[in-house]
């Protein structure tokens, strides 16, 4: 096992073209860390370079505190599994597997124990004798896990490895996954595209997004799954984390009494207190335009919720969506949609054109399904009012939270 210590690490192409800027992160010893972000972010880039298969142009990689900058991939001591699985067709599995460690020119009983011990790990017993051609995607998946495994490395490097398989076997394979980093205990870092998957795979997930003139850095945000959800540091953080995504708002926050509120698309609900004190400084925003940000989940129907008239709001659905465990419910509010560069650009990686959103703004609820509710009906929500997230419209940041400056890491939301 091994720590991982990334150091302004920084990527430029011949041309100019700058892939990775300023990436300043430590990967702990056995930890799971998923590089997650949009197409373009860097998150590949990244990888490779700590593979040694791309070369470093700014910083410096350690790996158990020696710099692996000038040190071939071969004497780094990582495996990495990629996402085309690239077995050798003409072998068997078992071959596939002890390929590597043939070339290391290990002693035949070695090669046998480590194949044989990968192999039940991995439940592929039976498939030794099998060429890839006749075994499915995860079945591959899993030969290309067990080469990786057999290596003993200090660390595993995974390059989108269940990107090819069906929506079903990835559920099954990120299970797989989990119970195999249990088992061995092997520090992992791992690049998705796939929320869900870095959501439910890593100890702390770093979110990247491609370098601009205004951010030249990718690193956004290093948490707990949990942390990156409840406290996203930036409206791009908070738009790329959550599936539906956070419904965001132009609104302000003023002061009633003793208590706060917040006004937006003409109705005004009362603020939690639990809210207001993760936002410190919100007062100096008092009156001011802000973006408020509301999960799908902070939602819910009136006919079930505790009946809270300063927290509810009243809308007219427009679609229902009935998915058994939940429903949820969408509606349009009366404010012109949230345009930031951050809203922007992940408008743009999901090829959505801004331009298409009309004059309103869509919101989506997450509600029981134990009641039905209707297209076109009115319906009643109550807000948990302790869940509202809120960001400054012209920095795009949390309100409250420290300028992620350099790309320096963070293990919070306060950056």
């Amino acid at each position: 096992m091994a720590e991982i210590v990334l150091e302004d690490l920084g990527k430029i192409y011949p041309d100019g073209t700058r892939a990775v800027g300023q990436v300043n992160m430590t990967v702990r010893d056995a930890e799971f860390l998923v590089l997650v972000g949009p197409s373009g972010c860097g998150k590949s880039t990244v990888l490779r370079m700590i593979a040694g298969l791309e070369d470093v142009t700014e910083g410096k990689i350690s790996i158990d505190d020696t710099v692996v900058n000038d040190v071939p991939p071969k004497d780094r001591d990582i495996a990495m599994v990629f996402q085309n699985y690239a077995l050798y067709p003409h072998m068997t599995v078992r071959d596939n597997m002890a390929f590597g460690l043939k070339l290391r020119k290990m002693p035949k009983d070695e090669i046998a124990r480590r194949v044989k011990e990968a192999a039940e790990t991995l439940e592929i017993v039976e498939l030794l004798d099998r060429k890839p051609k006749a075994l499915s995607g995860g079945q591959r998946q899993r030969v290309a896990m067990g080469r990786a495994i057999v290596r003993e490395p200090k660390a595993f490097l995974m390059d989108e490895p269940l990107s090819n398989l069906d929506a079903k076997l990835r559920v099954q394979m990120r299970a797989e996954l989990s119970r195999l980093h249990q088992r061995l205990g092997t520090t992992t870092v791992y690049v998705t595209h796939d929320q869900i998957e870095a959501m439910t795979l890593g100890h702390r997930v770093a979110v990247m997004r491609p370098v601009s003139a205004q951010r030249p850095y990718n690193l956004q945000q290093v948490a707990a799954p949990t942390e990156l959800f409840n406290n996203p540091v930036n409206l791009f953080v908070a738009g790329f984390i959550g599936s539906p995504a956070m419904n965001m708002v132009y609104g302000s926050v003023t002061k009633d009494g003793d208590g706060y509120e917040a006004t937006f698309a003409g109705y005004t609900i009362s603020v939690d207190r639990t809210a207001i004190d993760r936002h410190p400084g919100i007062d100096d925003y008092l009156g001011r335009e802000i973006v408020i940000g509301i999960r799908p989940g902070a939602f819910e129907d009136a006919r079930i919720a505790r009946h809270a008239p300063d927290r509810t709001i009243t809308v007219t659905t427009d679609v229902n969506e009935l998915l058994g465990s939940e429903s949820y419910v969408h509606f349009v509010i009366d404010s012109r949609p949230v345009l930031t560069p951050d809203i922007e650009e992940l408008l743009a990686d999901s090829g959505q054109d801004s331009r298409s959103l009309g004059d309103n703004t869509k919101f989506t609820a997450r509600v029981s399904p134990d009641i039905a509710v209707l297209d076109g009906s009115s319906v009643d929500l109550v807000i948990d009012t302790s869940k509202l997230h809120f960001f400054d419209p012209d920095t795009s940041d949390k309100i409250g939270a420290t300028t992620f400056a350099s790309g320096s890491e963070a293990d919070s939301a306060t950056i």
